[in-house]
């Protein structure tokens, strides 16, 4: 099999493995974006006439017949990625039809669209199940709306909160990530198909007809910029993924203190703990350090494809190298969404333990703003109370009754309601993107 690029001189053996790498097996995800990229381009070429109608349609069968096989795709070592072994494919079944394809595109902006694609499907996904994610730990929150816990700073006890008011900081953290997945998201809905190797093509292509028919919103208007851009949009979805587990980071390393005997006050389900070999009595929070523990790659995988990018204008084979971690940093953040949206209904919640954590030192600040409300200044409060509430006693001693803050967001008032219409709006716009994806790629097809 021959690749797209050669000319009939050999190819050292080693030097081919080498610069192939992990493409054929990474390439055989990208099969239905390449479809979709091949047919809008195609159905460009009919519009300036270097295709016939009857050969578009030849074309959209074949490809169909290529996405609905019941056997997985195979790109073989000698093709080297999904762009030689689709145009073979169909140069195999059509003749000339398939050789006739190619013309006015390179695989650079091949890959680019078929990426693009690939990060627009994958970052909607994401984004529904941060929604879903947020919902659930928002239901968790208002089943335990008025449970005390401790709020902490410098992992000391600070004031007092509630479960209710910790479950919707991260509920709203979740959504906050649309925001940043959805920015993302931006970076990628740019038509690169018309840039070829950066220089364009001498062909009349219509760009903007073929971006609509991808249901991409624009056109990355520069061609050479498409080439230059590719590390950056890609660096885009690595870092909100970044982002994504930073949050769920947060969070797992709060459910791994609140499960440990010393705090105690949450326990996970036996089914979302595993057993020691030595230890019959462990229940071991895997699950929660495992997501802490991949939250810590996406750093890693952000800067890596940001350095990647750091060269001069134009296409560089170093950009292949930042494909496999922009489909690790994807699937990882799916993998993370998926259980972190479990862990709320696997959790009980120790009322008694996380009310008696509530001492009287920690409404000291309670009593400081208590005699500034009669008129003392802030400051001569805080000293007033501060011998006294840093006491040993104090410390030890329970809360008894004391009022949380009611203002929106606050302790007293987590605001589920506000939560529930930011997740509606998040999930508006992610079904409005999946409506006219669908629409778009569903014509094509």
């Amino acid at each position: 099999m021959r690749k797209l690029w050669e000319t009939g001189r050999g190819l050292d053996a080693l030097v081919e493995a080498y610069t192939v790498g992990e493409d054929p097996a990474l390439d055989a995800r990208l099969l239905r974006y390449e479809a979709l990229g091949t047919l809008a381009h195609a159905a460009g070429l009919a519009k300036i006439g270097v295709l016939t109608p009857a050969e578009v349609s030849g074309l959209r069968a074949e490809l169909k017949r290529m996405l609905e096989a019941p056997e997985p795709f195979v790109v073989a070592r000698e093709q080297e990625d999904i762009h030689t072994a689709v145009e073979q494919a169909l140069t195999a079944r059509l003749g000339d039809v398939g050789a006739k394809v190619h013309a006015g595109r390179s695989r650079n902006d091949q890959v680019q669209v078929d990426l693009r694609l690939f990060m627009k499907d994958r970052l909607l996904g994401l984004s529904a199940a941060a929604c879903g994610a947020a919902e659930a730990w928002a239901g968790f929150g208002r089943e335990n709306a008025a449970v005390p816990l401790p709020g902490y700073t410098h992992l000391q006890r600070a004031m007092p909160t509630t479960v209710g008011h910790w479950a919707a900081s991260h509920a709203e953290a979740l959504l906050e990530n649309v925001r940043a997945l959805r920015a993302a998201y931006d970076e990628a809905d740019a038509s690169p198909l018309g840039s070829a190797a950066g220089y364009g093509a001498t062909l009349p292509l219509d760009r903007a007809h073929v971006a609509g028919l991808l249901g991409f919103s624009r056109v990355q208007r520069n061609t050479l910029r498409v080439q230059t851009s590719r590390p950056r949009v890609e660096a885009a979805a690595v870092s909100a993924c970044a982002l994504l587990g930073r949050d769920l980071g947060a969070l797992a390393w709060d459910l791994s203190l609140y499960t440990t005997a010393e705090f105690g006050f949450f326990s996970l389900a036996p089914a979302f703990t595993t057993g020691s070999s030595l230890m019959p009595q462990k229940k071991n929070p895997d699950v929660v350090e495992l997501t802490r523990a991949r939250a810590a790659m996406f750093p890693g995988w952000a800067a890596q494809v940001l350095a990647l990018g750091q060269l001069p204008s134009g296409y560089h084979r170093d950009y292949q190298l930042t494909k496999g971690v922009l489909f690790a940093a994807l699937d990882t953040a799916a993998q993370m969404l998926e259980i972190s949206a479990r862990l709320p209904g696997a959790l009980s919640v120790d009322r008694e333990r996380c009310r008696a954590a509530i001492t009287k030192d920690m409404l000291a600040t309670h009593s400081a703003l208590a005699l500034v409300a009669g008129g003392m200044p802030f400051r001569s409060a805080y000293r007033a109370v501060a011998d006294e509430a840093r006491g040993a006693q104090e410390a030890s001693a329970p809360a008894g009754d004391y009022a949380l803050p009611g203002y929106a967001g606050a302790p007293g008032n987590p605001d589920f309601d506000a939560l529930a219409a930011d997740r509606a709006a998040a999930l508006g716009w992610v079904d409005g993107e999946r409506a006219r994806l669908d629409a778009a790629w569903g014509a094509l097809l």
